[in-house]
């Protein structure tokens, strides 16, 4: 393979993943928004079609951690376009669905094939790119997440409003297609170990992660003492503890115990958790302080939540684009006390009298500005702690943690806002200085990581790279 098509080959297998992240992301975001339109299209009540969310929720969140190996073994451009076909297929069950119970067995497929295609797709750029413009990648591709989380609010409100909330998941089929048929390329001299991780630990850390979330999203609705939550958190303990036993004795385990041999990675890991506990707090609990205490419509909200993640793809771009080398520990210490300095503000003054220009923005583009940075050093650190052939393994287990502390989050929301007492918006003020509190751990976590910068782009004679590449993954800045 010559050198220009070597460039040529990673520029296309970083547009590709940064698609096909940006698809998964989307579907998360929008979702929340067709969730009334497809009470009142199935006549059924809110809880019941708020599996649409919880039943995306699970076997994501369940799945990252195996599907990572799996992505090693048989190839990170495979699995990513199996991942990518098969949540373009279910998108389409998804937009036709005669029934509720269809529609969501297809968002469960959904989940599980988008757990597949994210690992896949951040190992397949890392294995395509050469280290000294990893950071640039790492970058890139952390945006497109956050630009899915920008457009997702606002893009959902106007096509349910305007059109119907079938035509949500429509979105996802032309650029599905675009990507498995420009990425067909990428197959053609991919390695790949050949051996599958334990498809029997993989079922039980399924099992594991699936009940526990089961457990945490019923717990608000049902009780804590429940038999849904009693039964799920014994199924949690029984699968977890096999599955470690498993993992212990197994050659190819599917929870890859031996990458927390690595001090870094075990601390990004910890650190990940923390984060997404409080990202995910904050994104709900801003749609719900903006919908009840400042009565905005659904549109209003998600446009009001859209410049923090826009903010944080500029963010998260431009670190790649920066002539100095800046660690993980840097990123993720300095991102994480920015978002606690924005959620401390909200806290202390958010009040029922809509303040947008004067609080809400300032506020949301300091946050904005942490998750960026905090972003692009947790994937970072991951990445950058374990070997090129664990660059899957490590991203799926990194961003299993994040969305384990994102049912943690959820949940702590739920539970908050229920048991504080006080009226107006006492109740969000306290969720917000959990976020703080959370967050702020995740800053003494980033102090604890020691993983090197990533290497700072090298010039390049033409000969190795053509000038599109170069701006892609070197952040030229003409």
């Amino acid at each position: 393979m010559t050198p220009s098509t070597s460039t040529r080959r990673a520029s296309v297998a970083l547009v590709l993943a940064c698609a096909g992240t940006f698809l998964s992301f989307l579907d998360a975001t929008v979702t929340n928004l067709a969730v009334p339109p497809i009470a009142d299209d199935f006549d059924v009540s809110l809880t019941t079609v708020s599996w649409v969310a919880t039943a995306y929720m699970i076997p994501f969140a369940a799945m990252l951690a195996p599907a990572g190996p799996l992505a090693d073994a048989v190839g990170r451009a495979r699995l990513f376009l199996i991942g990518v076909a098969v949540f373009t297929a279910s998108s389409l069950l998804i937009a036709v669905a005669p029934t509720l119970p269809v529609l969501l067995g297809a968002r469960a497929v959904q989940g599980l094939a988008a757990a597949l295609l994210v690992p896949a797709s951040l190992g397949l750029v890392l294995a395509e790119i050469p280290a000294e413009r990893r950071r640039a990648a790492i970058g890139m591709w952390s945006a497109a997440g956050a630009l899915a989380a920008a457009a997702g609010p606002a893009l959902g409100g106007v096509m349910v409003e305007v059109l119907d909330w079938r035509a949500l998941f429509c979105l996802n089929l032309p650029v599905g297609v675009w990507v498995l048929i420009a990425g067909r390329k990428l197959l053609t001299g991919e390695s790949r170990t050949g051996r599958g991780p334990d498809l029997a630990g993989g079922l039980l850390l399924a099992l594991c992660v699936g009940s526990a979330v089961y457990g945490l999203t019923q717990g608000p609705g049902h009780g804590w003492s429940s038999v849904y939550v009693l039964a799920a958190s014994g199924v949690t303990v029984l699968s977890g503890v096999a599955t470690v036993m498993r993992a212990l004795r197994h050659r190819r385990p599917a929870l890859r115990l031996d990458l927390f041999h690595s001090r870094s990675f075990a601390v990004a890991s910890g650190v990940s958790l923390a984060y997404g506990t409080a990202l995910f707090t904050s994104m709900l609990l801003g749609v719900l302080f903006l919908t009840d205490a400042w009565n905005y419509s659904a549109l209003e909200a998600g446009l009001a939540m859209s410049p923090a993640a826009l903010v944080t793809a500029v963010v998260a771009i431009g670190i790649g684009r920066l002539r100095i080398a800046l660690t993980p520990r840097t990123t993720v210490a300095a991102g994480s006390v920015l978002v606690a300095a924005s959620t401390a503000a909200l806290a202390l003054l958010i009040d029922t009298e809509p303040h947008f220009w004067t609080l809400w923005l300032p506020a949301g583009t300091v946050m904005g500005v942490g998750v960026g940075m905090a972003t692009v050093g947790i994937s970072s650190a991951a990445t950058f702690s374990v070997a090129p052939q664990h660059f899957a393994a490590g991203t799926g287990m990194v961003m299993a943690a994040r969305q384990v502390g994102g049912g943690l989050g959820i949940t702590a929301t739920a539970v908050i806002i229920a048991e504080v007492s006080g009226t107006g918006a006492e109740p969000y003020a306290a969720v917000y200085w959990f976020a703080t509190a959370v967050t702020l751990a995740a800053a003494a976590g980033g102090l604890a990581l020691r993983v090197a910068a990533p290497p700072l782009p090298h010039p390049a004679t033409a000969a190795d790279r053509s000038p599109a590449a170069a701006r892609i993954l070197e952040g030229d800045q003409r």
